[in-house]
């Protein structure tokens, strides 16, 4: 599924991907999530009964194959819109259901009613708007003196934010500045992939409010509701093609269905028809309940639509620009450029673009784990088998032995026959070819007396010392001279000390001898 960011009402060959803005009304085809305002026209379905009496035949001006973000006549949220009830999301028009004769099953599609809460005043035609678009822009007469200038340029900056509105005349009502006027500043074009999906295939997508560890632990209790919802038909079975998770905390949910007949053959019921009946309202605040945001087909865009696609810029797209972004198209055959308004969305598609990253950086780490379980097996496979080799000679040479043993008993007693003296012949020949000096036992030899001089070598070598440079050996024996020589005259002061010591010694004695005599 890709994300387009651009509205799908001025792109009559359709969008691919998640689209926001609104634009130009005209009736599209819509491939992915649209984010775009525009009005939208009516679908008629006969509904799908049994095989016999075929799916029914559904009528639209614009099947849509899209998710639509809200509109005035069909929108979400006033989040945009596309140009087709079949390829809204949420539309908040009335619907009527109509049941075909001789069906089992009514698809019936949504007949909008035109605005948000009713019918909604025809708009100004474009020609009117860009005319007074360019006086509240250049020559608004308000105020009718210098005034007029500096609401002039407040206009050009409200048109460049794309917000607010540009009063340029009292007599005529003011100009909305949204973010798809051709003066805003924050645009720019990106690419979404191409949906590949066929009508026939059935793929219908579901947005559920829910994390995606809820939807996939409820997915059996989310399909059985499914079920009922489309009537609890024993003929119908519903299907969940795939579950991915979205921003903010969403999940997106693919199912298809598929109908039965009574002489056993089965058939999907096409995306267009599913996705009609869905976006009744009746249908739709069944599937809110069950926590159901979004509807959308996911269908490919036929040649003709995706020509017209890129042929008629978005409204507020300079044709230039446009023009350039097809030119840089890294992959046409894959990839739409999509336009991409405001903050918003900018956000919504970096959003997009990270789960996205997180989806393959997830499958690349368990590609990596894959890897290395597969080469830690190959490694203990390959150990295995050397193992197992060993094994086979082992065992290869003990039904060796037993065999001789074996020949023995059965020889014992016979003289020796004419085939076993030829083959003592060979052996002998064959043990004197290897006792030959220069054959195979005198070159064993002399490789294992080379062995063991290299052993010699080895050992000889790891007992060798290293030698020491000249001038540094010179160095460290006049320093160690000069320590001898420090420890020679400390020893010679110190014997002179004692030498000293002893006469004081000798000293006091003969005063204490003198001493004693006087007194006696």
């Amino acid at each position: 599924m890709a994300f387009n960011f651009g509205g799908s009402t001025t792109n009559p060959g359709g969008s691919s991907g998640f689209s926001f803005g609104s634009f130009t009304a005209k009736t599209t085809a819509s491939t992915g999530f649209v984010f775009g305002g525009g009005t939208t026209t009516t679908a008629a379905s006969s509904g799908f009964g049994s095989l016999a009496t075929g799916f029914g035949t559904t009528t639209t001006s614009a099947p849509s194959t899209g998710f639509g973000f809200g509109s005035t006549a069909t929108g979400f949220g006033g989040l945009g819109a596309a140009s087709t009830t079949t390829g809204a999301f949420g539309g908040f028009g009335a619907a009527t259901t109509s049941a075909a004769p001789g069906s089992t099953f009514s698809f019936a599609a949504p007949s909008n009613t035109g605005g948000l809460f009713g019918p909604q005043a025809q708009a100004p035609s474009q020609s009117n708007q860009l005319i007074h678009t360019a006086s509240a822009l250049s020559a608004p007469t308000l105020l009718g003196d210098e005034r007029d200038a500096i609401l002039a340029k407040w206009n050009q900056l409200q048109a460049f934010w794309g917000t607010g509105k540009g009063y340029f005349n009292n007599n005529i009502a003011p100009v909305d500045f949204t973010q798809e006027n051709p003066f805003c500043r924050f645009k720019a074009v990106g690419y979404s992939c191409i949906p590949g999906s066929k009508d026939e295939d059935g793929l219908v997508v579901l947005a559920l409010n829910k994390k995606e560890a809820d939807v996939r632990s409820q997915q059996q209790q989310l399909v059985e509701s499914l079920h009922k919802v489309l009537g609890g038909q024993q003929t119908l079975t519903v299907n969940v093609e795939g579950v991915k998770a979205l921003p903010d905390d969403q999940t997106e949910v693919i199912i298809y269905v598929v109908e039965r007949s009574p002489n056993g053959m089965s058939k999907r019921i096409p995306a267009t028809t599913l996705f009609a009946y869905m976006e009744q309202v009746n249908i739709k605040s069944q599937l809110q309940q069950l926590g159901v945001i979004m509807t959308v087909t996911r269908t490919e865009l036929s040649p003709a639509q995706l020509k017209q696609l890129l042929q008629n810029p978005p409204a507020g797209v300079d044709p230039i620009i446009w023009e350039q972004a097809k030119v840089d198209n890294p992959d046409p055959e894959k990839l739409i450029p999509v336009p991409m308004v405001g903050f918003k969305e900018l956000l919504r598609r970096l959003k997009i673009q990270e789960q996205m990253t997180k989806q393959h950086q997830t499958r690349l780490d368990i590609i990596s784990n894959d890897i290395s379980e597969l080469q830690k097996n190959q490694a203990t496979t390959v150990a295995k088998i050397a193992q197992y080799k060993r094994k086979l000679m082992d065992l290869s040479h003990r039904v060796l032995q037993v065999l001789i043993k074996q020949e023995i008993q059965r020889k014992s007693g016979y003289a020796i026959q004419v085939d076993e003296e030829h083959l003592r012949v060979q052996l002998d020949t064959i043990q004197s070819e290897l006792n030959a000096p220069t054959q195979f036992k005198g070159r064993l030899n002399e490789l294992m007396s080379q062995i063991r001089m290299q052993n010699h070598f080895g050992a000889v070598r790891s007992e060798e010392r290293y030698s020491i440079d000249a001038d540094l050996l010179r160095e460290i024996k006049q320093h160690l001279k000069q320590q001898q020589e420090g420890l020679s005259h400390l020893i010679s002061v110190i014997k002179e000390d004692m030498e000293d010591i002893k006469l004081v010694e000798h000293g006091l004695q003969d005063g204490l001898h003198m001493r004693g005599g006087m007194l006696s």
